[in-house]
This record gives structure tokens, C-alpha cells and sequence, in this order.
């Protein structure tokens, strides 16, 4: 039929031809003209055989058949689709397409008896579904390929007809994936596949990939699948969560929590729909991590920053990143840990020795867990400093004492530890910790005696060092916290100044000195304060102050000079057996070895009424040179202590490799007495800062209450102070008359000008 159609076509195209009536008609009369040929429309349509669609269908019916039976077909397939696009253009579309409906819908019906019929095997019943659904895939592209005409005109015109393909998922999906028996059996072979590879076992992904695929393309992944799927997680992480924070350590405990969201991700790389992906990972976050945030922190958190296992913190940190309210639990237990390590450091006495070097090491560990594991993140730096902060100030001033003896061991002479770069590191490291101290005039008043010391018998080991360490304080606190610091330089530096006059003055004298006299010229108010304290000095001593004395107020009138022999230090010619040595020793045993000039023997007593030493200055002293390791004089009967009725004499048989000799001066090192009185001038300093803080105040506001006054006060004074204290300080000023009550009103004050 087809043949014969086109053989008419052709006829009536040759014969419109020869007519110029229907066919060509020329546009121009001359010769050469070009022409101009119109095709006009088939006068009649040629007509169908009789019996041409039913016998066409036939054919296409068997086609169809074959196709599902997995048959040859007997016809040519281009023959097959040219029919159908015969079919289509008589207008045979819709019976075309109710009629291939109902071909595959009978099909698809018969298909479901072979669920039925065997026996309920959830492995051969995946196996069996997955074969059905590619055949019946395959089938539909097949189909589709023969009637692609129809699907492409008559179905794309009617918006409401479902496509061919489409057709084909509703019919399988009407007639066998919804048939409850089957799509429960068909969940469960693949939940029960999902959960053997979950338990370490191999599974075939591909059938899985198909299968979900499958429940996907037929639009019911969502209620059939994945509410289940999700259920039996939910149940399987529960069970496991609750087993292994039991069974298993903290460190393994969170690699075995990383190994199953791996293992969850690649599922949904694998086989599952994307769309499971968020609710999938969530449920094994929530049931392994979510649930036990607590718990891991409380049993593992402390081990692991102890052993400092940065691995493990930093994959804490991830993991607990992903969970609600995850960074914030894992925030509140690292600030706990801090508070409470950093308070063990500072609040036990036996571990002051160590006290600084502990924290340094502890604020650098804890500087590398946020540096390497936390990302960095602000909210845990800013909870160290806070954690800081607060613990080492739980005990008030000792670390601020400690911390500016640190300094001094670091910047002391005969410090080998560091070079100058590692020497400014430590220092940048210590200021850090000094930040977190409130009561920083404490730190200032050990670390101007230690600067003192160091000044005064040339123990620095850096001017430089001394005078970065100085900025350092100065950017931090501010000029006036190291005005007086700076004071002291310039007292040095002064005194070197005066000390090359005094040589020159000395030169033109007529009865030259034999003794070298350096004097270093302290301003009062920026040095700390010393006990004063009488000494008999030999006559050539006294005269040699003299002389300085006279000739530094020539320069300076109307100033007063107050000589301090516990700082003074010299160096002494001595002769031994074994040969000439030099001393360098304190002005105290330099007053006790010179005594040995004039005697053999001298008892404590008699030491003590010749030089004026304070008894236990003089003790101290005498055990430097009687029992140290340079023993120049000998001490009967033996002893490591100075006791009442010891007896001393000159060791004549002193021996040492040195020709030079420092003896330790003990009473260089600082005494309990020494600490103790240096904390009561801070809290004495601080109770007139207290006052002149209050006066200032109240001589701005004339009136206020003590609620205020308190206020004000906290937000000036730059040390801790009690409440208690600060009551103290106002009752003081009201008894001397600064300021009154108020006669009605008690806790208000005024002024009083």
C-alpha cells in the first residue's frame, strides 16, 4: 500500500507538469527569461485500501508481542514505523494509541503473577524485580521507537496523554510496584542487601542502583523506601551508639563515627537518591554524635589535650561541627579544662618553682590545638583568654611575682639558654601571660627590685633585652607604669657621666686615693626603698666618701646624699698560700675579711660590735665565706649554719683554679622578709590610690551614693580590690574629714572642700 502510494504521488507530480494551466507558467515572454515553477495542493487525496488499518494494526500488534516475548520480529522496523506514520496522517492517531495502551497494559497485568507464584525469598524476589523492570525498560524504548511518530504528534498535541515512556512507568507502577505484597517484599530484599553490606558483608551495588532507580523513576522512592530506610537507620546507629560508647575509647569512638559518614556518603554515591542524602547524614550525626556529646567530651576531652593527640582533636572538632549545638558544648568543656588545668598550675604552692614555665608551655600547647584543630575559630581563642584570665587570678599576686622573677632569671647575666632572637621570643610569650593579670602593680614592684639588682652589680645580661622588655611594658600599660622603670636607666647612665668627672676630679687632688671608689647616684623616688643601715667602715672608706661627697654637692647644691651599703660591692687583693687572688665579694664580707688584716681569730660577736652588721645579715654573710664553695676562712666548730659562739679564722690554705673569685653573696638573694615586705608597699600603695581615687571622684560628683561611688571606683583602680577593702578606705576618709555622711540619708556622701 505504501509503495503503491507513492508511485500515485509521483504520476500526479508528472502530469501537473505538463500543464501550464496547473503546473508551470512562464513570468516573462522573452527569450532566456527565467521561469517560475508553483506546486499547488492534490486536487483528491488518495485513499486507503479497505481494510488497511486493521491489517496495519496487525501488524503492529505482532511487533509489540514479539518485542515483549523477547522474539524475532517479522517485519522491517523502518516498514513498521512508516506504517504508523501511514496511520497517523488518516487520523487513526487516538484508536493507534488506546489500542497500544491496552496491548502493553496486558501485558504488564500478566507480569505480576510471577511475584506470586514462587516462594517468598527476598534475595530471589530483588533479583527477579530488577530483571522485570530492565525488560520491561528495554521493551518500552523499543515500542517507543516504532511508534515515535505517534508519540511525537498526536501525544505532544494532547497535553493531558502521558508519553509512551511514560505510560509505560504508570502501567509497572500501577500493576506491580503498587501491589503491596510486592513492593513490601521488594523494600525489604533491599534494606536486608543494605544492612548486610552495613555489617562488613559484599553486596551486589549495581541491583541496588537499579532497584532504587527504579522506585525513583516510578515517583515512589519517597514513601515507599526512604521512610523506611531512614526508620531502620535511626534504629541501627541508635543500638550502636549505645554499644560502643560503652565498648570502645574516645579516640576509636570518633574514628569509627568518621568511618560510618564515610561509609553513608558513598551509599549515596553508590546507590541512593540524592534527595536521602541531608536526612541520612543528619540521622547517623544525630544518633552517633548528637546523642552522646556529653558523654564523649566528658570521657575523652581531658585525655585526649593531656596527650595532646592533635589527630583526634581536630577530627572532635569536625565531627562536632557538623552537630546541632555541637561547637558550642565542645567550646563550654575546653573552657572548663582550661580553667581547671590552669588552675592546678597556679593555685598549688609545692609547683611555684615552676609555676611561669608551666604556663608558657600550657598557653602554647593550647595555642596550637586552636592553631591546628579548631580551625582557628574566634569564639575558642577568645574562651582561652577568658579561661585565662579568670585562673590566674583565682590566686591574687603570687603569679604576678613569679612572672617578673621569670623575667629577671631570663635577663640576668649568665643566662645561656637563649640568643637574643629566642630571648625576645620568651619575652613576647611571657607578656602574653602578663595580660591576664590584674593586679599588675604587683608584677611592677618585684620587677623593679630585680631590675635594681641587676643594675646595680651589673648583672644584666642585654641592655637591649632590658630596654625591649621596657617598651614591651611601656605598649602594654602605658609611660606612667614604666616612668620610674625608665627613671632608673637614666639614673645609670647619669652615674657613669659623674663617675668620669669624679676620675678627673680625683687626678688633680694633691693625696691621690689607692682605692678605685665607683658611686652609682640613685634618684629616691624611682629606685625601691632600702632599710637604711649603719656600718663601720674603715677610715679609708669614710674619707673616700668624703671626698665624693664634697665634690657631687659642689655640683649639685641642695641635694642630700644617703649612702646604701647593703648594695655596695668591691673587689679585694688577698694573699694565700698558693699566691696572690682577687675577691669579688659584698661590702658586708668585704668589712669581714678586712678585720682578718688585724687578727687571727674572731668570734661572731666580735664581728658583729666591729662592723655594725645586723645579726642576720652578718650571718648570712659570714656562712657565704665559712661555708660556700669558695672558703676563704674557717669556721670552728664545722657546720653548714652560723650558730652563737662560732669562731673564725683566715684560710691560709685557700685554693682555687681562678685568679678571680666571685663569692656568692647570699644576702643578694631575696629573703622571705625581703617578699613579704615588698607585698606590704604594693597594698600600701594601693590603699593611697584607693584614697586619692575616692577624693578625685568626689570632688567631681560633690554628692553620690556608696553604690555609685563603688561603681566609679571599680571602673578607675586598675588592680582587684573587695568590696570590704574599699569600705575601709571611705570610713578612713570620713574620719579625716575628706568627706561626710549624709545625716538623713546614710549611704550617701558628701564632699567636704
Amino acid at each position: 500500500m505504501a509503495e503503491d502510494t507513492r508511485q500515485d504521488k509521483r504520476a500526479s507530480f508528472s502530469a501537473l507538469t505538463e500543464h501550464s494551466t496547473n503546473g508551470m507558467a512562464r513570468t516573462s515572454g522573452k527569450t532566456g527569461a527565467s521561469k517560475k515553477l508553483v506546486i499547488k495542493n492534490f486536487k483528491d487525496r488518495p485513499k486507503l485500501a479497505e481494510n488497511y488499518t486493521e491489517d496495519t494494526w496487525l501488524k503492529l500488534r505482532d511487533a509489540v508481542g514479539a518485542i515483549q516475548n523477547s522474539t524475532s520480529i517479522k517485519y522491517n522496523l523502518e516498514e513498521l514505523y512508516q506504517a504508523v506514520e501511514n496511520l497517523c496522517s488518516y487520523k487513526v492517531s487516538p484508536t493507534l494509541y488506546k489500542q497500544l495502551r491496552q496491548v502493553c497494559e496486558d501485558h504488564v497485568r500478566a507480569q505480576i503473577h510471577q511475584f506470586r507464584e514462587y516462594p517468598f525469598y527476598l534475595s530471589t524476589t530483588s533479583s527477579r524485580m530488577n530483571r522485570c523492570w530492565q525488560d520491561h525498560c528495554r521493551q518500552t524504548i523499543m515500542i517507543r521507537s516504532i511508534f515515535l511518530f505517534l508519540d511525537r504528534t498526536y501525544v505532544l498535541q494532547n497535553s493531558l496523554l502521558p508519553s509512551i515512556w511514560d505510560t509505560g512507568l504508570e502501567l509497572f507502577r500501577t500493576h506491580i510496584v503498587s501491589d503491596s505484597a510486592v513492593q513490601k517484599r521488594t523494600v525489604e530484599g533491599i534494606l536486608e542487601q543494605i544492612e548486610l553490606e552495613r555489617n562488613g558483608e559484599t553486596v551486589d551495588r549495581s541491583l541496588l542502583r537499579s532497584l532504587l532507580g527504579m522506585l525513583s523513576d516510578l515517583q515512589v522512592y519517597k514513601d515507599s523506601f526512604e521512610e523506611r530506610f531512614l526508620t531502620e537507620t535511626n534504629r541501627l546507629y541508635a543500638a550502636e551508639g549505645q554499644r560502643l560508647m560503652q565498648e570502645r575509647d574516645v579516640p576509636e569512638y570518633l574514628h569509627h563515627v568518621a568511618r560510618r559518614l564515610e561509609e553513608e556518603n558513598d551509599r549515596i554515591v553508590s546507590y541512593l537518591d540524592q534527595s536521602t542524602q541531608k536526612p541520612l547524614i543528619c540521622c547517623v550525626e544525630k544518633q552517633l554524635l548528637g546523642e552522646h556529646m556529653n558523654a564523649v567530651l566528658q570521657k575523652g576531652l581531658s585525655n585526649l589535650l593531656d596527650e595532646n593527640r592533635v589527630t583526634e582533636l581536630a577530627l572532635l572538632y569536625q565531627l562536632f561541627s557538623k552537630v546541632k549545638a555541637g561547637l558550642p558544648t565542645l567550646l563550654q568543656f575546653w573552657r572548663d579544662y582550661i580553667k581547671s588545668f590552669g588552675g592546678e598550675i597556679v593555685c598549688t604552692p609545692e609547683k611555684d618553682k615552676d609555676m611561669v614555665q608551666d604556663l608558657l608551655d600550657f598557653k602554647d600547647k593550647m595555642d596550637n590545638v586552636v592553631q591546628s584543630c579548631f580551625a582557628r575559630n574566634e569564639a575558642f581563642i577568645n574562651a582561652m583568654k577568658e579561661a585565662f584570665e579568670t585562673f590566674i587570678n583565682k590566686r591574687p599576686n603570687k603569679p604576678a611575682e613569679l612572672i617578673a622573677k621569670y623575667v629577671d632569671s631570663k635577663l640576668r647575666a649568665g643566662n645561656k639558654e637563649a640568643t637574643e632572637e629566642e630571648l625576645e621570643r620568651i619575652l613576647d610569650k611571657i607578656m602574653i601571660i602578663f595580660r591576664f593579670i590584674h593586679g599588675k602593680d604587683v608584677f611592677e614592684a618585684f620587677y623593679k627590685k630585680d631590675l635594681a639588682k641587676r643594675l646595680l652589680v651589673g648583672k644584666s645580661a642585654s641592655v637591649d633585652a632590658e630596654k625591649s622588655m621596657l617598651s614591651k611594658l611601656k605598649h602594654e600599660c602605658g609611660a606612667a607604669f614604666t616612668s620610674k622603670l625608665e627613671g632608673m636607666f637614666k639614673d645609670m647612665e647619669l652615674s657613669k657621666d659623674i663617675m668620669i668627672q669624679f676620675k678627673q676630679y680625683m687626678q688633680n687632688q694633691s693625696e691621690p686615693s689607692n682605692i678605685e671608689l665607683t658611686v652609682n647616684i640613685l634618684t629616691m623616688g624611682y629606685w625601691p626603698s632600702y632599710t637604711p643601715m649603719e656600718v663601720h667602715l674603715p677610715s679609708e672608706m669614710v674619707k673616700l666618701q668624703e671626698v665624693f661627697k664634697l665634690f657631687y654637692l659642689g655640683k649639685h647644691s641642695g641635694r642630700k646624699l644617703q649612702w646604701q651599703p647593703t648594695l655596695g660591692h668591691a673587689v679585694l687583693k688577698a694573699e694565700f698560700k698558693e699566691g696572690k687572688k682577687e675577691l669579688q665579694v659584698s661590702l658586708f664580707q668585704t668589712l669581714v675579711l678586712l678585720m682578718f688584716n688585724e687578727g687571727e681569730e674572731f668570734s661572731m660577736e666580735e664581728t658583729r660590735a666591729a662592723t655594725g652588721i645586723e645579726e642576720g645579715e652578718l650571718r648570712r654573710t659570714l656562712q657565704s665565706l665559712a661555708c660556700g664553695k669558695a672558703r676563704v676562712l674557717n669556721k670552728n666548730p664545722r657546720g653548714k649554719d652560723v650558730e652563737d659562739g662560732d669562731r673564725f679564722n683566715f684560710n691560709n690554705d685557700f685554693k682555687h683554679k681562678l685568679f678571680r673569685i666571685k663569692i656568692n653573696q647570699i644576702q643578694m638573694k631575696e629573703t622571705v622578709e625581703e617578699q613579704v615586705s615588698t607585698t606590704e608597699r604594693v597594698f600600701q600603695d594601693r590603699q593611697y590610690q584607693i584614697d586619692a581615687a575616692v577624693v578625685r571622684i568626689m570632688k567631681m560628683r560633690k554628692t553620690l551614693s556608696h553604690n555609685l561611688l563603688v561603681s566609679e571606683l571599680y571602673n578607675q583602680l586598675k588592680f582587684p580590690v573587695k568590696p570590704g577593702d574599699l569600705k575601709k578606705r571611705i570610713e578612713s576618709l570620713i574620719d579625716r574629714d575628706y568627706m561626710e555622711r549624709d545625716k538623713e540619708i546614710p549611704n550617701q556622701y558628701h564632699y567636704v572642700a
